[in-house]
């Protein structure tokens, strides 16, 4: 039997209108709504795609919406006392710096520099600190995403034995400290598999959630999972042009063999993707909660 394909375009727009209707009632209730800055420096191409998305999300979520654009020959001195003035700005509750940033600007300094209240990518050390001993105000956003398609789709976490085909920062090491916690939509067995680890495979048939961010296209095979499981992929990979010109794309996953054997997929694209954005909104209006002491 083929797999459930979960649509994360449905989940995201799902997300959305639950937040579009708090921000509603939280401007009628402090007369205030979410703010907000995104900060582009210089004029990369896919750069200026993802912060005008991000843009046009908030402002049809109800949100302040300031879009930040400097030269990309901005000092980064400049760029950390333009950050400064945001942490300081009380319309502002969430500041996302577009990254990459040229390289005579020190990337680790200037995320380092938001304050760890307003930075709604999760990406601060405190913010990670915060997520693994489960205190964060907010998660960073595609493992959020992850999370919020498992629970939405009806899959059972705890107890659950999830494996996470990846380490980085953004994916692998977040997603497998959320599903550790004890909380809802987690309480997991962990186990994360890597580059240095003997027999991928060995691990990958054992897990009942696999959760695949390895950045190889269909790296996972179906003799690779666990008849039944749920498989969430994390990958966007480009593999060539269409006839139309468009750019082809595949996941870590080898979508049409592994939807035979598991009991949920997401495809790509179509999958997480659509989650990132939409989870960004959900920890900006988090921040903009916080800073109104509701929990």
């Amino acid at each position: 039997m083929a797999a459930k394909i979960i649509s994360g375009v449905e989940v995201a727009r799902q997300i959305r209108e639950e937040i579009k209707a708090e921000v509603e009632q939280l401007k009628a209730k402090y007369n205030k709504v979410p703010g907000l800055v995104t900060i582009l420096v210089g004029e990369n191409p896919a750069s200026v795609s993802y912060v005008t998305g991000k843009q046009k999300t908030a402002k049809e979520l109800g949100f302040y919406s300031v879009q930040d654009d400097q030269p990309a020959d901005i000092t980064e001195e400049q760029l950390l006392a333009l950050i400064d003035k945001y942490n300081k700005d009380d319309s502002i509750n969430g500041i996302l710096v577009q990254l990459p940033l040229p390289k005579h600007i020190n990337e680790t300094k200037v995320l380092y520099a938001i304050d760890p209240d307003k930075d709604v990518d999760a990406f601060h050390p405190v913010n990670v600190g915060r997520l693994v001993i489960g205190e964060g105000i907010f998660l960073p956003c595609t493992p959020a995403g992850i999370q919020e398609l498992l629970v939405r789709g009806g899959v059972e976490t705890s107890g659950a034995h999830v494996v996470v085909v990846g380490r980085s920062n953004i994916v692998g090491k977040p997603i497998a400290n959320i599903m550790l916690q004890k909380a809802k939509g987690a309480n997991s067995t962990v186990t994360v598999v890597h580059t240095g680890t003997k027999d991928v495979g060995h691990y990958t048939r054992m897990a009942d959630i696999l959760i695949v961010a390895a950045g190889r296209p269909k790296y996972v095979t179906a003799d690779m999972v666990k008849e039944g499981a749920a498989v969430i992929d994390v990958g966007v990979n480009r593999i060539g042009m269409t006839p139309e010109g468009k750019a082809k794309l595949a996941g870590d996953v080898d979508f049409d063999n592994v939807k035979e054997k598991a009991s949920l997929i997401t495809p790509v694209p179509g999958g997480v993707g659509p989650m990132t954005i939409t989870m960004l909104m959900k920890n900006t209006l988090a921040a903009f909660k916080n800073s109104l002491g509701i929990k």
